[in-house]
């Protein structure tokens, strides 16, 4: 079975230029013949900043790229019938296509509402700062640009349980509507993180809970997505994905992949959501990120023996989707958190080159990104490492504070089989690792480029593997290496 790699098919400082959709078809070879074998794609509805829209900035999810909304018909990523060409190639080199779905708020309302409201404090949404008073709520969206199309229902503030801006005293405060309250079952930072931003979108009502899901058997019959990212499910009644997910996958008769964005590194409140979804969705190893990207900023004094402490892929690897860096940790992003490029390949072998858990390969690594080079040729090479190699029967060596390795036997029948991987994020030095008795006599050497040494296993396919000052070195039959590179 073929090692899942998903990429990432988007940075937040792609050009406005609304090509992407035709960037990612024209690289649809290149990211196959990389291994690559699903592509996460950025939200494609238009946004409330139009053409400028990241994607997260929700205003209509019927609106694709079609209509002259926001002053733009495409997205920033480009047209409807572009976006539906893209998924279209990207299948027919068989990759799958994973939909961002932002669910937790829209923006960019058309008009204004009054509305009875309590403010809360911005850091504590379980403390009233006001008694109930009539506000200006920009809470309306009739979408005039698309006139009822494919659906013609209309947005009001009694879909919404909260907005942050009261337009008649033009006042800043966390605004919950009426007597709604805050839903509870969601994360407890700031007391009750329901609220994130914009027009947040009350999932006690039916009429919403009803709309979206109308709005997922459009989506997905129209697009033959293959599942689905879920943006800020921290913010979301933790269980309101399962029946949506549930018809979903009836209506496609298929198992759909799912990973959803929780943000913090509190692995308890993870295991938690995982729990409360019904394990129907994987989450983002956000605790792995935050260690690599301690790591990568400790000068040397981060325990590697720890790297993997307190993360998803420690304690439930089967949910685990991990990551070294994307468009939210970005320089310049509200949740900024970038791994330093000398650790990057430390990251990306320590997620592609293991068992356990499911990669995703950043844009912005593969590609680069605004002021920040691409990773270089050796994120590729682990890459077609990871489509090529088999990873059976994994032994870790994380005994030293610094330098760790692991090695991967692969089996008899493959003979793309066996690999050595070593690291320090500091001095260099040497570990001796067993591979597998079926590789004695074999010359193993780094197909990184990073260390010179060719070594020879013994007869328990036994050798002793060397490693540059904070560098990473991956050892694999020195036969293998060109068909790696080409």
């Amino acid at each position: 079975m073929k090692n899942e790699t998903i990429l990432q098919g988007f940075e937040w400082y792609l050009p406005a230029d609304s090509q992407h959709w035709n960037r990612l078809a024209g690289k649809a070879e290149e990211l196959s013949n990389l291994g690559v074998t699903a592509i996460w794609m950025p939200p494609a509805y238009k946004g409330s900043a139009g053409v400028e829209d990241v994607g997260y900035g929700t205003y209509d999810l019927y609106d694709l790229g079609e209509f002259d909304q926001k002053n733009t018909i495409p997205t920033k990523y480009g047209t409807k019938d572009e976006y539906l060409q893209c998924i279209q190639v990207l299948k027919r080199f068989k990759m799958k296509v994973y939909a961002d779905i932002v669910f937790d708020h829209f923006m960019g309302a058309d008009e204004e509402e009054a509305v009875q409201a309590v403010a809360y404090s911005f850091d504590d949404r379980t403390k009233p700062i006001s008694d109930e008073k009539e506000i200006k709520a920009w809470t309306k969206f009739t979408f005039p640009g698309r006139n009822g199309k494919y659906n013609d229902y209309q947005w009001h503030w009694q879909n919404f349980s909260g907005v942050d801006y009261d337009a008649r005293n033009k006042d800043h405060a966390i605004f919950n509507f009426a007597d709604k309250g805050w839903q509870p079952q969601v994360d407890d930072e700031n007391g009750n993180f329901d609220y994130l931003m914009g027009c947040n979108l009350d999932m006690e009502n039916p009429e919403t809970v009803e709309q979206l899901d109308q709005w997922g058997k459009w989506y997905q019959e129209l697009t033959g997505v293959d599942g689905y990212r879920l943006d800020a499910v921290k913010h979301i009644r933790f269980d309101l994905f399962v029946d949506w997910l549930l018809h979903r996958r009836e209506e496609k008769q298929e198992d759909l992949f799912v990973v959803g964005e929780y943000w913090t590194d509190e692995l308890g409140k993870l295991h938690e959501y995982l729990d409360s979804s019904g394990n129907l969705i994987s989450l983002f190893d956000v605790p792995l990120h935050f260690n690599l990207y301690q790591a990568s900023n400790s000068m040397g004094s981060f325990d590697m023996r720890e790297i993997f402490s307190g993360t998803l892929i420690e304690t439930r690897p089967d949910w685990s989707v991990t990551f070294v860096d994307n468009h939210d940790t970005q320089k310049g992003q509200s949740l900024e958190s970038w791994v330093e490029g000398w650790f990057k390949g430390h990251g990306y072998a320590l997620t592609l080159l293991r068992n356990q858990g499911t990669p995703v390969v950043f844009w912005g690594d593969l590609y680069g990104t605004k002021n920040v080079e691409a990773v270089g040729p050796a994120l590729r090479t682990m890459m077609k490492l990871r489509e090529q190699l088999t990873f059976d029967n994994q032994a870790d060596y994380f005994d030293d504070p610094n330098i760790i390795g692991w090695t991967c036997m692969g089996d008899f029948d493959e003979a793309n089989s066996g690999m050595a991987v070593i690291m320090t994020n500091a001095g260099g030095g040497e570990k001796e690792m067993t591979v597998s008795a079926i590789h004695q006599g074999e010359t193993f050497v780094d197909v990184l480029g990073n260390n010179e040494a060719k070594v020879v296993l013994d007869d328990n396919g036994q050798g002793i593997f060397p490693v540059n000052d904070g560098q990473v070195s991956v050892y694999i039959n020195e036969k293998l290496v060109q068909q790696i590179k080409e």
